[in-house]
This record gives C-alpha cells, structure tokens and sequence, in this order.
C-alpha cells in the first residue's frame, strides 16, 4: 500500500517542513514513511533532519537519474537516508543544482520510492509559480494545507487546493500551525472547515521549542517529544486517514502523470 501527500501551503515561513517531518515522525509509529524534500529551490528538510552533509540529494537524482539514463551514476537510494524511524530524501541548495535539475525527473524518482513506502510525504514549494513548484501537488493523491490562522493566510490556503482539484488532487486536511492564541483562532478555523474539503487535522500552538529543535538539526518530535506542539502533530497523524494503494499502481500513475508547463 501507498499514498503520497503533499504538505503546501500558499506562502513561505507557515512551517511545511516542521510539518513534513513532524507527521512523518508520527506516521512511522504504524506505516513505513518516506519524506522529500520536493521544494528544489529552497530545501530545508535537510536542517530540520541533521543532513547538512548529506552525499547524494534529490538535486542529483533530478540532474543525473531518471530511470533510463544509461550513464547515470546516482541510483535513488543513494540519496534515502534512513532516521527518526523513517526515510529521508533531503534537497541541496545549490543554485547551479537546482537550475541543472530537471522537474520533470521527480516522476520517476517518486515511483521508484513508493515500492518501499506506505505513506510519502512530499514537502512542497510555498509558491504555484513554476513547474518545479506545482509538480510535487499535481503527483500527489491529497494535498495537506498548512496555514497560519489568519483571513489572508486562510484565502492563500484555499487558492492551493483549488488548484490542486484541478489536477484531480483531493484535499486531505489543513494543519493551522504558529497559532499564539486559540481562542482568537476558533474563528477562522471554524470558517476553514466550511470551505476546505478535508477536515481540520489540528492546531499547533507557536512554539520556541520548533525552533530550537530546527537550530539543533532535530525533529521537533525527537527534540521535545512531550511539548504542547508535539502533541499536536501527532493528534494530526492520528486525525489523517491514510489510504491503501497498489504500489505498482502508483508508481505508474507517477510515471505517465502530465506535467502542467505553469500554474
């Protein structure tokens, strides 16, 4: 079995990647979970996760791989890294990497990981601006929406999933994450649940603590394991319904998938 989301949300800084990994964290107590970092412009995942001196990244999968590339000489578990009970495929941040990859190549990439996985987690680019941005919500079977609980923030989340319906992808739920007070929040979450189609999975109070696991280079989960946010992620784990596929099936759904040239 195997379902891909990927964790978006209409704008920088709401904390996918805290999420990407946080969920993952708690989904490998009962699934075997794969993380990627799909963000090839601005990658994170591999400060969040202690990955700073990773050898192979998804920036050379997209450069050097792609399954039927003869003089291909990075193979794509050469870029997983096994942690935190999970499987880690960090993104470099590289400019010069990332302008030679090529976004079209995630496809593949993304098959070959789902014959290990139960559930892959695709953290996404803030922005639907290009195709290397959109790419990882239109291969995705639902999309997690992580917003701030703010109007604004609410109506960038709802532009995600807008698109992502229009690539047939489901909406699985929203994460409404740095939330400095619940009461002034119920509001708009209230609101959230009349507009998105998946249910509220949780609210994550602000934390400092996220903040110094990121400067430590540890999941939030692994960091502080019994903190209020911690919590909170794994109320959403719990919340999130994770459906059966064939692997093989997946995977070419992701091989023969068609990429949209711009949002």
């Amino acid at each position: 079995m195997v379902e891909a989301f990927a964790v978006a949300s209409g704008k920088g800084g709401t904390g996918k990647t805290t999420t990407t990994v946080a969920l993952g964290m708690a989904l490998a107590d009962e699934y075997d979970v794969t993380i990627v970092d799909a963000d090839t412009g601005m990658a994170n995942l591999l400060f969040h996760t202690g990955l700073t001196d990773a050898d192979a990244t998804l920036h050379d999968l997209l450069v050097a791989s792609g399954g039927d590339d003869p003089a291909s000489d990075v193979a794509v578990e050469d870029a997983v890294y096994e942690r935190f009970g999970m499987r880690i495929v960090p993104c470099g941040t590289s400019l010069d990497a990332f302008e030679a990859a090529d976004p079209d190549r995630l496809r593949e990439v993304v098959a070959e990981l789902a014959a290990d996985a139960d559930v892959l987690l695709l953290d996404s680019p803030a922005a639907l601006g290009s195709k290397s941005a959109v790419l990882p919500v239109v291969l995705a079977d639902r999309v997690v929406v992580v917003v701030q609980p703010t109007i604004p923030a609410l109506s960038d989340g709802l532009k995600v999933q807008e698109y992502a319906h229009s690539y047939a992808t489901d909406t699985a739920g929203v994460v409404f994450n740095k939330v400095h007070d619940p009461d002034a929040a119920e509001g708009v979450t209230e609101r959230a649940e009349r507009y998105f189609d998946g249910p509220t999975l949780t609210t994550v109070p602000d934390s400092d603590t996220a903040r110094e696991a990121r400067r430590a280079g540890v999941p939030l989960l692994a960091h502080a394991p019994d903190s209020d946010a911690a919590r909170a992620y794994r109320e959403a784990a719990a919340t999130l319904d994770v459906r059966a596929g064939e692997s093989d099936d997946v995977a070419e759904r992701f091989r023969s998938a068609v990429l949209p040239d711009s949002p």
